[in-house]
This record gives C-alpha cells, sequence and structure tokens, in this order.
C-alpha cells in the first residue's frame, strides 16, 4: 500500500508531466488550431478550393494523381518528406515543372510533440536541402504531421508559412471505399476550401491500397467541382488572397488569444494552488514552496540557498494586461507597477508574518525588473541553461500575448527582455514595510502551503 508521502509523489509526478505536455505541444496547438495564428486553414473566395496532398511523393501514386490534375488543369500544393523526395527527385521535378507548388511535411512523418526543437530543425532544414537541389527554389511552405506543433514552433514563422486544413476525410484508409471520401468531400464542399488528401499509405495508420481509393473519388469529385464552376488554387495564390482580404490585424483573434491565456492561468494556478494575497490589490498571487536554484546574497547580508522556504510570487496577468494597456511605453508601465508594488508590499509583509512556516525571502521571476532595486530587492540574472532559456521563451509569449503591439513590441530593445531574478529577505521586508496584524486582513486560503 502506498504511504501518503508517496501518494502525493505520484500525484505531483503525473501533474508535472501534463503540465510540461500542455505547455510543451497541446496548448499551443488547441491555439493554433482554436485562433488561425500564424497558420492558414480558412477560406478567402467564394468558389476557391485549395487541394493539398500529403506523406509524398510516391512511386506508384503520386505520378498518377498528377495525370489526373493534368487532365482538369488544377495546380495543387504537395506537402513531401524530405527523405522521400530525396529518394524520387525525378517525381518533386515533375511537380514544379507542371506548376504545382511544393512544401514540406517534416524529412520523415514524425510528430513535432514528441522531438525537441533541434530535432524539428534539421528535420526541416534536411527537406529543404533536399528539395532545393531538385527544383532550385527553397520551400517555405509547411505542414507539421498530424497538424501538431511544439511551442517552439512558432519561432518557425520567420522561415515557413505554417498551412493546416479546414477539411479532412480520412483517406489513409480503406474502408467505404472511394465512395465514403467523394461524398465527404462534397458533403462539406460549401463551407471548407482548404482539402487535404494524401497519395501515399505508407505512414503509420494508414493502409497501403487506401491512396488508390483516393484517386477514384478525386477524378469523381473534380468532375463534379468543374461542372460547379469551382476554381483551384496553389497555397501561395490563396495566400495573396488572404492578404488581400484581411488586410488590417484580426482584433478579434487577439481578443480570443488573451481571453485564452487568462482562461489558462486560472487553470495554473488552481493547479499549482497560486492564490491572491490581497483581494483589494490583487497585482499578485503566490504560494510558498522551497526554493531551487542558484545561492543568491541578499541586501541584508543574509543568503538563499536551495531548499530554503520561499513565498514566491506571480504577477496577475489580468492586472498587468491592464497595465500594458493603458501605458505608452515599457518605462511607463514600470513606473506604474513599481507604484502597485509599493502599495502592495505592507500587505505582503503582514502576509509572512501569520505563514505557519518560517520563510527566508520572497522570491520572483520577472522581465518587467526595473525599479525593483529601489524597493529594497535584490536582482540577479538568472543561471544559463534550459531554465532560463523556457523562462525567457515563456515571458516573450505571455507580453506578445498580452501587449496590444504584441510582436512589434518585442522587436523593440529586444536586448532589455530579460527575465531576472527578483528577492528580498523576510527580515528586511518586515523591517521596510511593517505591518500590525490589525492593519491588514489577509484571506485564510491565502496562507496555503504548495507541496514542496
Amino acid at each position: 500500500m502506498l504511504s501518503r508521502k508517496n501518494v502525493i509523489s505520484v500525484r505531483t509526478l503525473f501533474w508535472s508531466i501534463f503540465l510540461v505536455l500542455l505547455l510543451y505541444t497541446i496548448l499551443p496547438t488547441f491555439i493554433v488550431r482554436l485562433l488561425g495564428l500564424w497558420v492558414y486553414t480558412k477560406k478567402v473566395t467564394k468558389d476557391g478550393i485549395a487541394l493539398t496532398f500529403d506523406d509524398g511523393p510516391d512511386p506508384e501514386f503520386t505520378p498518377q494523381l498528377l495525370d489526373l490534375l493534368a487532365i482538369y488543369q488544377i495546380k495543387a500544393t504537395f506537402f513531401v518528406l524530405g527523405a522521400k523526395a530525396k529518394k524520387y527527385p525525378e517525381i518533386i521535378q515533375r511537380m514544379h515543372e507542371e506548376g504545382h507548388l511544393v512544401g514540406i511535411h517534416n524529412y520523415v512523418h514524425w510528430t513535432n510533440a514528441f522531438m525537441t526543437p533541434r530535432k524539428v530543425r534539421k528535420h526541416l532544414n534536411d527537406s529543404v536541402e533536399a528539395i532545393e537541389k531538385i527544383i532550385g527554389e527553397k520551400p517555405i511552405y509547411y505542414r507539421p504531421p498530424w497538424g501538431v506543433i511544439n511551442v517552439f514552433d512558432f519561432f518557425l514563422v520567420k522561415r515557413f508559412r505554417l498551412v493546416l486544413w479546414s477539411l479532412m476525410v480520412s483517406d489513409w484508409r480503406s474502408k467505404g471505399g472511394p465512395e465514403r471520401i467523394k461524398s465527404k468531400l462534397l458533403a462539406k464542399l460549401h463551407t471548407n476550401n482548404i482539402i487535404v488528401l494524401h497519395d501515399s499509405g505508407q505512414t503509420f495508420g494508414a493502409d497501403r491500397d487506401a491512396p488508390q481509393y483516393m484517386l477514384e473519388a478525386l477524378t469523381g469529385f473534380l468532375e463534379i467541382c468543374r461542372q460547379r464552376g469551382f476554381t483551384f488554387l496553389r497555397i501561395d495564390t490563396y495566400l495573396q488572397l488572404l492578404q488581400i482580404k484581411n488586410g488590417a490585424p484580426n482584433r478579434l483573434v487577439k481578443r480570443s488569444l488573451i481571453f485564452i491565456w487568462l482562461k489558462w492561468e486560472r487553470i495554473f494556478n488552481w493547479l499549482f494552488k497560486i492564490k491572491p494575497i490581497d483581494l483589494d490589490n490583487q497585482i499578485f498571487n503566490s504560494r510558498v514552496r522551497k526554493y531551487h536554484g542558484k545561492t543568491i546574497l541578499l541586501g541584508n547580508g543574509e543568503l538563499l540557498t536551495s531548499g530554503d522556504l520561499v513565498v514566491e510570487l506571480h504577477f496577475n496577468n489580468e492586472k498587468l494586461h491592464q497595465m500594458i494597456s493603458e501605458s505608452d511605453s515599457m518605462f511607463q508601465l514600470a513606473v506604474k507597477m513599481k507604484r502597485a508594488v509599493q502599495s502592495f508590499l505592507p500587505t505582503l509583509s503582514q502576509h509572512v508574518h501569520i505563514i505557519p512556516e518560517k520563510v527566508k525571502a520572497i522570491y520572483g521571476i520577472t522581465m518587467i525588473h526595473r525599479g525593483s532595486k529601489q524597493l529594497g530587492f535584490t536582482v540577479t540574472e538568472l543561471p544559463k541553461g534550459l531554465f532560463s532559456k523556457l523562462t525567457h521563451f515563456y515571458l516573450k509569449l505571455l507580453l506578445y500575448v498580452l501587449h496590444p503591439s504584441g510582436r512589434e513590441r518585442l522587436k523593440v530593445k529586444s536586448d532589455l527582455l530579460s527575465p531576472r531574478i527578483a528577492a528580498i529577505s523576510t527580515q528586511e521586508l518586515i523591517t521596510k514595510y511593517a505591518a500590525t496584524p490589525e492593519v491588514i486582513a489577509i484571506p485564510e486560503y491565502a496562507v496555503q502551503l504548495a507541496p514542496h
């Protein structure tokens, strides 16, 4: 029978793994699918269809597909696997010569969710190299296998255009034959116009003979589309129309992204028992936990070492978003935050008075650290390593989401957007910002300890 300590350890491990997956792949994939951020899924013309094919080239089925497209004089987009392109260069060359667009679908059909950022980039670089050698052009359109991304794939937008789909008909399965595929294509044709089909049955989960049924279904589908007067577009043409249609940035998307982010933060806070200290001034949430990190020399000469208990502070990002929206510059934001923090510190001083365990210091990580030293905090750089890189990325992503200027703000003095540790000893906090128990009422839940 598991002891209570072992049960807590198993539970902590489970939630830790879940959180890593949530941050690394589940949440990013959900965001791009729901909001269409940095990807292209929605129709831009009344009758236009973007016909796309994944997993090829296949030496048996892709030539048949090219023959069919030539009969109907249709230009399509092929998201190919780099290894197959290297193996069958003559098929890639034919695609290019016949006016089709060649994109990337990774070097082999592995999902980005289970690859490191470095591995994903190697897949892409090897695929670009293989395709460029054949057609003399660098492919810039990219569809990740299964449409799944990881959080670092957001950086790919500097080099590639990520493309998903709006209609998928499970054509990698043979069950139901060509009639099932054709009926699904026609049933949703009026509302979807980025169609994904598969010209190879060699990937995991696919039936080897499925592309033959896809070709039979596509023949009937194209004939009906011709009768109805539909137009077929390559993805690059499609995107040009999208840019003309959209013009200014989509503010609804931005608002939706902020809404989702703040909802996600509430879930995060609930999972890790991070709660507000002062309901009247909710600039910070907090939890009590053990400190893990390098030894820090605090302003009063005390040392904060790994294993010491700390009050870990987290900005309330809903309040932070409000402050950012009302500030014309990062300097103005820093001034506002300094004033808000100054008014909050006596409450924090009272908070540490009533925590049942002895807390060594108050600790947080932030990019908005200007003015912290004047308030008595010691400010120091994060040790270089994976945690520092992940924290830097997370905080920049947070600024992108919450700041009205988003991406443009990240380009302005980006060298200053560096996370720092800010810490102050409990003794110094109480000395500088004394508050008696009668002054401030702290909610009981605010002193619950996080598991450590």
